[in-house]
């Protein structure tokens, strides 16, 4: 390693003489980042009071470093998964598109230096990423994504990097969004565009920009999850980049929820975590004799974000789009007659489930419904739904695609689900649920947690089935009836409903059904809009949530866990460990 960083030394030496002269002595710069914010701008929860995490509380902290070392020595950057997941970006994303959008004025306030492209702001569509890219470039901050290539011309369809000064040094920021943005979206989100791994870029890139720019400094922001470093997962390039890419100081990942931070001796390692919890913090000190960079070293911490300390003029600065989002998710939609959780569907049939799978069946040509827990452990109250609510039930903005499948891949696939979702056991004491004594960064989860991430456990509707818990993968699953009492057959081709990111290969579960992913489009028989708005659209035509239709066995079929004797107290002692109840 000592030798590896020596040679380093010598390249950067080599290449700062080439360019400008830095001045004799010691230099200190300050890197902040975060990722994964996922729409958590605003403190409030809109409803009952509540506040929250939000980047109104990390403004505090921000302000807090370039107070203490001065703004012009410290760089802020984001990592993507801007525009997804609560209220406010979905109202300015697709509510409100004449107003200009409440992000791109954030970041300006905020401001942010540069900002990666995240795989769910990609999933927002053209039409919404585009405007943001724009109204970004226009406060002077990049949206970036080196990687995501135009069929065109071969160019990146947004910026590969952008050069700034801060603390006496030029310093350039690279950014790239995820690789594997096409096994989750559908190519309507994304036509035009081809996304190539980071890996393969990166050096040849780094290298280009430290010749023709000269920079002191390099960070590399990427839409990338940790990994292992193994360079085995597309999607989680972050440690593989770190290990074996020279010329960069900081790597900026994310997208995993991960919160992690390392300081090497080529390079410091940030990743903030998700929805404003932390603050990712890297000091880079650097010597400088005779003009050249001779020593650097780095400092890394994580600061935790308390959500009381939501900056008060930035609150009021952004009260206006505040209301706007309050009055829009307050709006009632439509009544609920029975308690919904989340979490009980990892021990079968559940409401929450029930109603999902209702709202697939009831798009033609859907005959059958896959279908999976979004959220861990997400609770709704029975009563006046609100548009707040809707967010809880289904919190992304998948599609919904019928896709057609023989029952040999049906069963197939359920095979595979469910051996992620549970394990064999031959006595009641047995973990059935595939959990394990760890805690879970992801989902907060502290004691027991899933091996498997849950949002995989797809069940089945439309079809009359068992998985038995004592039978070993592949032989779990009997499929016996439709629900209209025909008996299923391996042979027939099935309209199968699922989301958008089941449908493109996310979970890999059509995938290793032997379904090849990159060739949907030939299976596809109908698309849908955003399942939410599906469920808005139930509600309207309806006016309620009632457990006796959704559950009505003769439109979803009915499922279990069997022998019933042996599976019942088993899962009710693993929902106990998970839910420490």
């Amino acid at each position: 390693m000592k030798a590896r960083h020596l040679l380093f030394l010598a390249l950067l030496v080599a290449v700062t003489a080439c360019g400008h002269r830095l001045k004799d002595g010691h230099y200190t710069l300050q890197v902040l980042s975060t990722n994964d914010v996922h729409g958590t701008w605003f403190d409030s929860t809109y409803v009952d009071n509540g506040t929250r995490n939000s980047l109104f509380a990390m403004k505090y902290y921000i302000d807090s470093i370039r107070t203490a070392f001065g703004p012009e020595n410290v760089v802020l950057v984001d990592a993507g998964d801007c525009l997804q997941g609560d209220n406010a970006a979905y109202y300015y994303n697709y509510v409100d598109t004449v107003t200009p959008h409440l992000f791109p004025r954030l970041m300006s306030y905020m401001k942010y230096d540069a900002v990666a492209v995240g795989n769910h702001d990609i999933e927002t569509g053209h039409p919404v990423y585009d405007r943001v890219a724009a109204d970004l470039k226009k406060a002077g901050i990049p949206f970036l994504g080196g990687n995501a290539i135009r069929n065109d011309n071969g160019q990146p369809y947004f910026p590969l990097y952008k050069m700034i000064k801060r603390a006496g040094l030029r310093i350039a920021i690279v950014g790239y969004t995820n690789a594997n943005i096409k096994a989750w979206l559908g190519e309507e989100l994304w036509s035009g565009i081809t996304f190539k791994p980071i890996i393969d870029l990166v050096q040849k890139d780094i290298d280009q920009i430290r010749e023709k720019e000269k920079p002191d400094v390099v960070l590399v922001v990427v839409h990338s999850a940790s990994g292992q470093g193994d360079g085995s997962v597309l999607e989680a390039e972050g440690l593989d980049i770190f290990n074996s890419v020279h010329g960069i100081d900081f790597l900026i990942c994310s997208h995993d929820h991960r919160a992690l931070i390392k300081d090497g001796e080529e390079a410091a390692f940030l990743n903030s975590g998700s929805h404003s919890r932390n603050v990712a913090h890297g000091t880079l000190h650097l010597e400088v004799e005779k003009g050249q960079i001779v020593k650097k070293s780095f400092e890394t911490e994580l600061i935790p974000v308390d959500k009381r300390k939501a900056d008060p003029v930035m609150r009021a600065a952004f009260q206006k789009d505040y209301e706007a989002v309050k009055a829009f998710t307050l709006r009632e939609v439509g009544i609920l007659n029975t308690d919904l959780w989340t979490r009980d569907a990892y021990k079968g049939m559940s409401d929450y489930m029930n109603l999902i799978h209702t709202l697939t069946i009831g798009c033609a040509p859907a005959e059958i419904s896959f279908a999976a827990p979004l959220t861990f452990n997400g609770h709704v109250k029975s009563g006046v739904l609100i548009y707040n609510d809707l967010f809880t039930i289904y919190p992304f903005e998948n599609q919904l695609y019928v896709v057609q499948m023989t029952g040999e891949e049906i069963k197939k696939y359920l095979e595979i689900s469910y051996a992620r979702w549970i394990n064999t056991i031959s006595k009641p004491t047995d973990h059935v649920l595939n959990i394990q004594s760890n805690d879970d960064p992801r989902t907060q989860q502290r004691g027991w947690s899933f091996v498997e991430r849950s949002y995989n456990f797809d069940s089945a509707a439309g079809i009359n089935y068992t998985v038995d818990v004592t039978k070993p993968v592949g032989e779990r699953i009997t499929i016996t009836t439709t629900v209209d009492g025909q008996p299923f057959e391996l042979e027939r081709t099935y309209n199968v409903g699922m989301t958008s990111y089941r449908a493109s290969g996310g979970g890999n579960l059509l995938q290793e059904a032997g379904i090849d992913t990159d060739n949907i489009d030939a299976r596809v028989v109908a698309r849908y809009p955003e399942i939410r708005n599906i469920l808005y659209d139930y509600l309207m035509e309806n006016g309620s949530i009632d457990p006796e239709v959704i559950g009505d066995p003769k439109v979803i079929g009915r499922w279990s866990f069997v022998p019933e004797k042996l599976a019942a107290p088993a899962l009710a002692q693993d929902m106990a460990l998970l839910f420490r109840r």
